[in-house]
């Protein structure tokens, strides 16, 4: 089996390549999933947020108010590091649990483990190889007013919040354009799977 970070930047085109990858035969774990389950309702990693960030966070049906908590954490460096540390070790512990299922389905597997933060949460140094999905500043910006109702502002602040894309692209194993079309870049993602699946 072989596990393959996948990153990039904030609306680089990760998921698309991910999915790519799933239709190619790979497993697919998404972190942001596993944050997302890790802090419904009365979970632990809830409880902690609410006491560190108070009920302000959430929202009416008690869920995490996720706009509110990065508008809070988004900028203040304390902050972020404050709920990435209640978050990550429960992320990495279930991320470790669901390889260890696959592996034993499977042991011939390619693991695709889609990580925002791959580089930032030293995820790096847990998987075998590491992909970085690029995209130039402008497509960022456009992908984010669109998908998320952004305001450039907005949007240029998210994008620094993260490690510059120049950064990742010098550790990345592999990298892929998230701006090419979508056949071409399907048939990369393709290319790039067969090689890894030779790995594994």
């Amino acid at each position: 089996m072989i596990l393959v970070g996948l990153t990039g930047g904030v609306a680089t085109g990760k998921t698309t390549v991910a999915k790519m990858f799933k239709q190619c035969g790979a497993a697919i774990i998404d972190a942001d999933q596993l944050a997302h389950d890790a802090v419904k309702p009365d979970k632990p990693a809830w409880r902690q947020i609410v006491k560190a960030f108070g009920k302000a966070v959430l929202n009416p049906d008690q869920t995490l108010n996720r706009r509110e908590l990065g508008a809070l954490v988004f900028g203040n460096r304390a902050k972020l590091r404050q709920l990435e540390r209640i978050i990550h070790p429960r992320v990495a512990r279930e991320q470790q649990r669901l390889v260890r299922r696959i592996a034993k389905r499977n042991p011939h597997t390619v693991v695709i483990y889609e990580v925002p933060l791959l580089f930032e949460a030293g995820v790096d140094k847990r998987v075998d190889t590491t992909i970085v999905v690029t995209a130039d500043r402008d497509t960022q910006i456009a992908r984010l007013k669109k998908r998320n109702g952004f305001s450039r502002a907005e949007a240029i602040r998210r994008i620094r919040s993260q490690m510059p894309l120049a950064k990742k692209i010098q550790r990345a194993n592999h990298v892929l354009n998230g701006t090419f079309p979508r056949p071409s870049l399907r048939k990369q993602v393709g290319q790039l799977f067969k090689n890894l699946r030779l790995l594994a």
